[in-house]
């Protein structure tokens, strides 16, 4: 399965009126990923804040606050003009310490806490996935009483089948879906060779939030990577630079149940800085959503 510009997820249908209208509806609330610019957060976190908003952001997600208190973050993020609707906690922390992790959230203003990667390790336990979604539905009972949503970030690992089921059928079977919603990354899903719009029409809106982001050098789908492998064959770069067509998805926003994405860029100094990655990522997915 050779992906391109014109073929990726080939059984979407592209409706540009529904594109146009959502363009219209949702182009005021882009948002970045700040592990995308996660350098210059280092070294000037408020300055940095500063750029994306001038960018045209107006919504950021965390993962990590790099040495600020919770209110430090709320403040810089007022003052700036942006929002935070998500941040991303390991999972370690969302098992034993979600109390801390759920009272920043309230301080900052978060509407979802996302799990966003489990590590090899993790990976390798027996039955990780039902034990996740344990852990998930239990933070997601405690967070919805706070009026925070608990998601799922995936990467391609949980589309490797183990043991005769797919990772992430299990997660969203074991779910309670009022109490933990998917972070759905188009790019990884498009990696592991899955259709975004077969899992929106088996679990409808339950894909709240997603991840916008590019890649070039994939020449096919692996349908065998296995839930350790490493994808060495692509880059990331711009939104709009690299082979996915982002407008057939958008297109079945409503049915995914979409409230808000961010775009981001794993290693964006592949494209020189990280700023300008943002820049001309921001630029490319205006002209899609127009």
């Amino acid at each position: 399965m050779t992906i391109d510009r014109r073929t990726f997820i080939g059984t979407l249908g592209v409706a540009s009126l529904a594109v146009r209208h959502l363009g219209a509806a949702s182009i005021k609330k882009v948002g970045v990923q700040l592990y995308t610019v996660r350098d210059l957060m280092k070294q000037d976190f408020d300055g940095t804040l500063a750029k994306i908003a001038a960018l045209g952001y107006k919504e950021v997600e965390f993962a990590g606050y790099f040495n600020k208190t919770p209110a430090e973050v709320r403040d810089a993020l007022k003052k700036h003009g942006l929002t935070a609707p998500s941040t991303h906690v390991d999972f370690p922390t969302l098992r034993d310490k979600f109390p801390a992790a759920l009272e920043s959230a309230k301080t900052i203003g978060h509407e979802y806490i996302v799990c966003p990667w489990l590590d090899e390790a993790l990976r390798k336990e027996p039955d990780i996935y039902k034990r996740v979604a344990e852990t998930l539905n239990k933070d997601g009972a405690l967070a919805n009483k706070a009026g925070i949503q608990i998601a799922y970030h995936n990467h391609h690992f949980e589309f490797a089948p183990v043991d005769g089921k797919t990772p992430y059928d299990v997660l969203l079977e074991s779910c309670d879906p009022k109490l933990v919603k998917m972070e759905m990354d188009l790019c990884w899903t498009t990696v592991a060779g899955k259709d975004p719009l077969a899992y929106f029409k088996k679990y409808p809106g339950r894909f709240e939030l997603w991840h916008i982001k590019d890649i070039f050098g994939l020449r096919k789908v692996d349908r065998t990577l296995g839930p350790n492998a490493r994808v060495s064959s692509m880059t990331f770069v711009p939104v709009g630079v690299g082979q996915v067509d982002f407008k057939p998805v958008f297109a079945n926003a409503k049915l995914a149940g979409l409230k808000h994405f961010a775009i981001e860029q794993d290693n964006a100094a592949t494209w020189g800085d990280s700023l300008s990655a943002a820049r001309v990522s921001y630029e490319n997915l205006k002209k899609v959503l127009s």
